[in-house]
């Protein structure tokens, strides 16, 4: 399985290049669209972040203080605003309750451990925390998403009914725990899921990683 994990990497980082993913300018930025990209696309997620950079908001302590209202309008492009307004007061509280409203401050934590709080805080998911901990902190932690769990399977790699640990595992046991190399390669998995393995009528033809006698994807 290292093995095959290895492959795909290759041939995925050969065909793309480098993603330079997360695009973000700090790790509370990271943070902030870790939570905002939840079940909308990251352009939404963009035009969100830059009407909060443009009003200069994308620093801790002046999120915490802005009324949940005014939040939501600058943030309204990501999609369920108002929820997604609260969970981002949740995290802000737990930032600053447990370090100070300093994310740097995070990352001499166990990575067990911050996993485990992070997933306490209303509104983040396995997928946020994760995110969270590899980009925000350079934390080694393989990311899943859903390109991820639709592409390994398509490729016979894991079954339909496999859980986000199981998957997470997957890779975390047969790959180095590098973190460059988890952020490399679950961004790569979301470009071939955009561009070829698509949700509905994936392009399987025409995908670089068709075997010449038969298509590799199990639709």
């Amino acid at each position: 399985m290292a093995r095959a994990l290895d492959t795909l990497f290759k041939k995925l980082y050969g065909h793309f290049g480098p993603q330079h993913w997360w695009p973000a300018r700090t790790p509370f930025e990271v943070m902030v669209g870790a939570i905002l990209t939840q079940n909308t696309s990251w352009r939404n997620v963009e035009k969100a972040i830059n009407n909060l950079r443009e009003k200069r908001l994308l620093r801790p302590q002046r999120l915490l203080r802005m009324p949940e209202k005014k939040l939501a309008s600058l943030i309204k492009p990501a999609g369920y605003y108002n929820i997604k307004t609260r969970r981002l007061k949740c995290f802000l509280e737990y930032l600053f309750s447990r370090y100070q409203g300093n994310p740097a401050l995070m990352r001499g934590r166990d990575t067990a451990l911050l996993r485990k709080e992070l997933l306490c805080v209303n509104g983040i998911g396995k997928e946020t925390a994760d995110s969270i901990l590899l980009y925000g902190l350079g934390k080694p932690v393989f990311v899943v998403d859903a390109y991820t769990k639709r592409i390994l399977v398509r490729r016979g790699i894991i079954d339909a009914d496999a859980d986000y640990e199981k998957i997470q595992n997957l890779f975390m046991k047969n790959l180095k725990p590098n973190v460059q190399l988890f952020n490399e390669y679950h961004a790569l998995l979301v470009k071939l899921g955009k561009d070829f393995c698509l949700k509905t009528k994936p392009k399987c033809a025409a995908c670089f990683l068709r075997k010449k006698r038969r298509i590799v994807c199990v639709l």
